[in-house]
């Protein structure tokens, strides 16, 4: 036994060394070729990296209705910047607020942003009109019990159907025709006149202050100024005072900014529309510059709010641009009777001052609709970028792996043998 455990460790030895030696001679050997295979994809790597390619998204999951939406700015992060801020203010109770927008100033870089996303929305909801009640009009289809929506001839057969009665029906839907609104949606919010010195609106104010579309407010809060909606520009910073905002500003003047603040509006926003009917072929370049509007509407409201503070609600969709939330006693969402009615305001994502409203996507608007056996295998995507790639509009590099067009769904006699 004594030679057998001898005679196994020298074996074991033996093999040892000899797969140490064969390491040496290949480093050795292929060690200045690896050095250049490896700089070669670095370099490969970086072309990659620099170029514009975006990374596979899918679509968000809504959360369950009695939980709160997640904070897109981490709670550690919220509570270090206010013990800040509450450190800054004892040390200096009296101070002028420096940085725009905080001290009632506008920022001179997103004023035109502001006049550009306004545009964008206009030119969206004129090509919006054009494609879904024109003469080469796309049909939309909405569950007539719950907000579902659907671009084709047909709605599809796909069971998610949550609305009234959903249980007899199987969860199917029942389908009806849709409009622009379905399409897209643009949460309501109040006008705000001075956002810094009165920025919340009571709720005796609930019907006496008017309300309008969140992305209209946000770039009138911006530097837009429309005469439907007033709104007070200043010249010189405002102070704050124990944590009060104090406006030492002459009121004389506010006829005379608005008075020119009205006729660079006038001449920005001049739209061209054409009210004439759409030629044969250019229903695809209508289409294009829909989307790109959509597009440029986002990527500038995006730009808007990482200066104006837009909040939304934690657990119903209302939205208030400025920088507090109203006190209007309207949410009836999860756990409002704790809140006597009020909203639990947080900080808004981009999806929620614009909704996308996501659909399914169909390859083939003339072919059979949507099964429910194959739904694992449809991709989807926003209702306005489904309308207008249906209507002849290049898909969006975001958008790609959403839609899942590298994926071939089976047909439906052969989903039960696909693993």
């Amino acid at each position: 036994m004594l030679l057998r455990r001898i005679f196994v460790q020298h074996i074991s030895c033996t093999r040892r060394t000899q797969t140490s030696n064969l390491q040496n001679r290949f480093s050795a050997c292929f060690g200045s070729k690896r050095e250049v295979c490896d700089n070669d994809g670095s370099e490969a790597k970086q072309e990659f990296d620099s170029e514009d390619n975006w990374s596979y998204a899918d679509v968000p999951r809504p959360g369950p209705k009695s939980h709160r939406k997640p904070y897109p700015t981490p709670m550690k992060v919220l509570i270090r910047r206010a013990k800040e801020e509450k450190k800054a203010r004892k040390e200096n109770p009296c101070r002028i607020l420096e940085h725009a927008p905080e001290n009632g100033l506008l920022v001179p870089d997103l004023i035109s942003v502001a006049h550009q996303v306004y545009n964008a929305r206009e030119l969206l909801l004129h090509g919006l009109s054009k494609l879904v009640d024109g003469e080469a009009a796309i049909p939309i289809k909405k569950c007539r019990f719950c907000p579902e929506v659907h671009i084709g001839h047909r709605g599809h057969d796909i069971r998610s159907c949550e609305g009234p009665k959903c249980g007899s029906r199987s969860s199917k839907h029942v389908w009806i025709r849709g409009g622009i609104r379905d399409v897209i949606g643009f949460p309501y919010c109040y006008h705000l006149y001075d956002r810094v010195g009165k920025p919340r609106v009571v709720h005796k104010e609930k019907y006496a202050v008017k309300r309008l579309p969140a992305v209209v407010e946000l770039c009138i809060q911006a530097g837009l100024d429309l005469e439907a909606y007033p709104t007070k520009r200043r010249t010189k910073p405002v102070y704050s005072i124990d944590g009060r905002i104090v406006d030492f500003e002459a009121e004389n003047d506010d006829d005379e900014l608005a008075a020119s603040n009205f006729e660079t509006a006038n001449e920005i926003l001049r739209i061209p529309l054409s009210d004439g009917k759409i030629e044969e072929g250019t229903i695809s370049e209508l289409s294009a510059r829909t989307l790109q509007s959509w597009l440029d509407m986002r990527s500038g409201a995006m730009k808007l709010m990482k200066k104006y503070s837009v909040i939304t609600c934690g657990y119903c969709p209302e939205v208030q641009v400025g920088p507090k939330g109203h006190k209007v006693r309207m949410c009836k969402a999860a756990k409002h009777q704790f809140r006597d009615g009020l909203h639990a305001w947080q900080e808004a994502r981009i999806d929620d001052l614009i909704r996308p409203n996501y659909v399914w996507h169909v390859r083939d608007l003339d072919g059979p609709p949507l099964a429910n056996e194959l739904k694992r295998y449809y991709g989807k995507a926003p209702a306005i970028v489904e309308l207008c790639v249906q209507a002849g509009a290049p898909i969006p590099k975001q958008y790609e792996s959403m839609m899942r067009l590298d994926v071939v769904p089976p047909e439906r006699d052969e989903y039960d043998l696909v693993a």
